[in-house]
């Protein structure tokens, strides 16, 4: 039987309604739903019935042709750790504000239900990174993003002091409250709210970003998916603390050096809409384009010889 899991927002009554509404439709389809232990009993008292309950382990999208998601950005991250190793894709619906990485809105839901049922979604594989973190040279913890692995100071009342480096090479030091390295995806995220450029997620490409560096030269850096970023903490009194995604943390005592390399895995999210990149841009940050002619209307012709 075809299954699709469901990853609701359960802090959101909303979410659970539509989430209860979109998960009937399927049933009536005859497609089965997966849900999430600790959603399950509010998906129950919404109506859900029958669904298959599984507890949010990274094994819990295996089997599913899909996984529909329905909240904001840091519910789709989530459903992303839980496909990640299989052949699952992540399909957004927005309940939040920005909402980039979702693909649908509330209002596009009989969309998505008939998209769902007759699978004429198509799919994107999406960069990743993997982080390391060494202390001492030996590696201590190991860690995976989507949008991007944030290194940044532990104590407000202190600038973090570190050294980037790419590719074996040292290219500054800076007294900061952290850097950022995100992914195209992720460059609309933290990276976009850091000053980092925005990136079209078909382009293979790593980004660092400095976070309030205190430095004549801070720039953005982007630089090839191959190549490998390094930041070491220095400093007698420099601590900081790796973020990835903005969900896993860990804790960077003086002398740790955090190693960033394109992931060996990707995460595939479903699309509904063939637009391109720039009209999701335009009607995510609600960007203004009036006195856009079109390029009908700048048509020239070749002066004659």
């Amino acid at each position: 039987m075809r299954t699709v899991l469901l990853a609701v927002h359960e802090g959101r009554d909303a979410a659970v309604k539509i989430a209860a509404s979109f998960a009937a439709d399927l049933r009536t389809e005859g497609i089965a739903v997966r849900v999430l232990e600790p959603e399950a009993e509010a998906l129950r008292a919404a109506g859900v019935e029958d669904a298959e309950v599984v507890e949010p382990a990274p094994a819990a999208a295996a089997g599913c042709e899909l996984a529909v998601v329905f909240g904001g950005d840091g519910t789709i991250l989530r459903a992303a750790e839980l496909c990640r190793g299989t052949d699952t894709p992540v399909l957004g619906v927005n309940l939040g504000h920005v909402g980039f990485l979702a693909e649908a809105d509330v209002d596009d839901m009989q969309d998505v239900v008939r998209a769902v049922v007759d699978c004429t979604y198509t799919v994107e594989e999406r960069l990743t990174v993997d982080v390391s973190v060494m202390v001492g040279g030996e590696v201590v913890a190991t860690n995976w993003a989507l949008n991007e692995a944030s290194v940044e100071k532990a104590a407000r009342e202190r600038m973090l002091e570190i050294v980037v480096e790419i590719d074996d090479r040292p290219v500054s030091r800076w007294g900061c409250d952290g850097i950022v390295c995100a992914t195209p995806t992720g460059s609309t995220a933290y990276n976009f709210s850091a000053g980092g450029p925005i990136v079209w997620p078909e382009v293979q490409a790593l980004l660092m970003v400095p976070i309030s560096a205190h430095a004549l030269f801070s720039r953005p850096l982007v630089v090839s998916p191959d190549s490998t970023l390094a930041i070491e903490v220095v400093g007698e009194q420099s601590r900081g603390v790796l973020w990835c995604d903005g969900r896993r943390a860990a804790e960077l005592p003086v002398g740790s050096r955090v190693e960033v390399v394109k992931g060996r895995e990707t995460v595939r999210l479903a699309r509904l809409d063939p637009a391109s990149f720039a009209d999701r841009l335009v009607r995510k940050f609600d960007l203004p384009v009036a006195g856009w002619r079109g390029a009908a209307e700048r048509r020239w012709e070749r002066p004659a010889r």
